[in-house]
């Protein structure tokens, strides 16, 4: 009887989010997150207004940079726009957005505020999508032996050769080059101008992770802070429904009902630790990806979930009308269900495997999941683990849940000794928050868990960092809006006047 009056209650809620929700499912900028909706993955865009976008170019880059006997090559996509550039002004800087972990959005040719920046300094704009991504196949498909050639010294490398070829195409040889990147392409965009210099003349790194790591348990600390920090006595509510869960996974009546609960695909079985791992991990990222995207002005992009804040999803923990807390924590997941068209929430780690080992170019493996997971276990780590102490969401998901995904994914030389070693190896080669770099600009957002393993105070007089207080990933390169924090539009005019000084010095 309880549990139907909360159903009551929440289909009404349901109805209120719905009609201020920009309904249409799609993803945005590469965001580091990937969970069973997706994040990370560039959708086709919704928007109000028709926007015309340039056409897909093609270049043609090399598969190995680095092995000069090898002469195979790939084609790879970019766009271009030139609206505000006047070709004969060779003091008109060329803006470079850099592709990550996700299809490229021509979207971003037209909006965002790096246009406004390019409209305002009369700037050639554009951006080349990152290898295995999108439709930039450099392979025939990304089976383990063909995916060694992913990685971020060759992302690097197919910028540089970029950056050569429209120069030459062009006639840009005595225009300087300002490059730009959120999440990973922040990291990209910094480590393009630690690396080649004498390419990119300034780099806007936003949101971009620099310490690898294998064991980022500082995720979950942030989120924990930016939900008890919004809504005060959130964090305790969750807490109480994941003890509830675990509780009641003990006996089969209690197993049944949290299937019912939470509209679990499958039966719960309690000696499939890969399935109970991946369940409250699952659980606990519904509240993950709303934290990190928190009002970061993603409607633009069509994303249907862009209006579900950290505010929305903690009233309904504290309200009592939803019932008890258990009902409530369900009430988010059924809610992000219904915003993303889901019946029901999967929590089958082998089905999880399955789809990650798919190395074809289509819809499931080709849009970035398997292809980001091979570049953590290669390279960064970051494995959103349940480690840190004080948290609401259990200690259910350690890091041997993520590392194992490793081997199990790619097969068994992907271990652990593996992963240690070259997450130690990117550091040596990035230097991790020891960067010695200038002409970068370090931009992150309070509310953000990346800016844990970001640069959030300067480096020096010519590595500015600026830490953006109540915003969340990637928030300052997403369109501007009247009703934008102030310190969010002071970080973006700061940005403009630090843009300015590059290309007058």
């Amino acid at each position: 009887m309880f549990m139907c009056c909360a159903i009551m209650e929440l289909k009404t809620l349901y109805e209120l989010l719905f009609f201020i929700t920009f309904i249409s499912i799609s993803y945005a900028m590469s965001p580091l997150f990937f969970n069973k909706y997706g994040g990370g993955f560039m959708g086709i865009p919704h928007i109000e207004h028709k926007m015309t976008t340039p056409p897909a170019q093609w270049i043609k880059q090399r598969l190995d940079h680095f092995n000069h006997v090898d002469t195979r090559t790939w084609k790879q996509r970019y766009f271009v726009n030139d609206t505000f550039f006047n070709y004969s002004d060779a003091s008109a800087p060329v803006f470079l957005m850099i592709g990550g972990e996700g299809k490229a959005n021509p979207l971003w040719m037209v909006t965002g505020s790096w246009i406004e920046y390019a409209e305002h300094f009369g700037a050639l704009c554009v951006m080349l999508e990152h290898r295995y991504y999108g439709t930039s196949h450099p392979t025939e498909d990304m089976s383990v032996k063909n995916m060694v050639y992913l990685n971020s010294e060759q992302a690097l490398a197919d910028l540089a050769h970029f950056r050569h070829y429209m120069t030459e195409k062009m006639g840009l040889s005595q225009n300087k080059w300002i490059a730009f990147g959120g999440s990973y392409p922040g990291s990209l965009a910094a480590w393009f101008r630690l690396k080649y210099p004498h390419m990119v003349d300034g780099a806007v790194a936003t949101s971009g992770p620099l310490l690898a790591k294998v064991n980022f348990l500082e995720y979950l600390e942030v989120v924990q802070n930016a939900l008890e920090s919004t809504v005060p006595g959130c964090t305790e509510a969750i807490q109480q429904a994941v003890q509830s869960i675990e509780q009641n996974i003990k006996t089969a009546a209690g197993r049944s009902s949290i299937k019912d609960l939470f509209k679990l695909c499958d039966e719960i079985d309690v000696d499939k630790e890969n399935d109970m791992q991946n369940l409250f991990s699952t659980l606990a990222g519904n509240f993950e990806g709303v934290v990190q995207y928190n009002k970061d002005n993603r409607e633009f992009e069509g994303v249907s979930d862009a209006n579900i804040t950290i505010t929305v999803i903690c009233d309904m923990m504290l309200d009592q009308k939803l019932g008890p807390s258990l009902q409530r924590f369900a009430a988010v997941n059924n809610l992000l269900l219904q915003v993303h068209n889901e019946t029901c929430q999967d929590f089958s780690y082998e089905k999880m495997i399955k789809e990650m080992q798919n190395v074809t170019w289509d819809l499931v493996g080709g849009v970035g999941g398997r292809q980001w997971t091979y570049q953590t276990c290669t390279e960064f780590g970051w494995y959103q683990s349940s480690d840190f102490l004080h948290h609401p969401f259990g200690h259910n998901f350690p890091l041997d849940f993520w590392t194992k995904q490793c081997a199990d994914i790619f097969g068994p030389k992907y271990n652990i000794e593996v992963l240690n070693n070259s997450v130690s190896r990117t550091n040596e080669d990035y230097g991790g928050f020891g960067i010695k770099v200038t002409k970068v600009v370090f931009a992150n957002g309070s509310i953000d868990p990346w800016h844990r393993m970001s640069v959030i105070s300067d480096l020096g007089p010519e590595a500015k960092a600026i830490f953006i207080n109540g915003t969340a990933h990637c928030a300052n390169m997403y369109p501007s809006k009247e009703d934008d924090p102030k310190e969010l539009k002071d970080a973006r005019e700061q940005i403009k006047n630090i843009i300015a000084e590059w290309l007058e010095g």
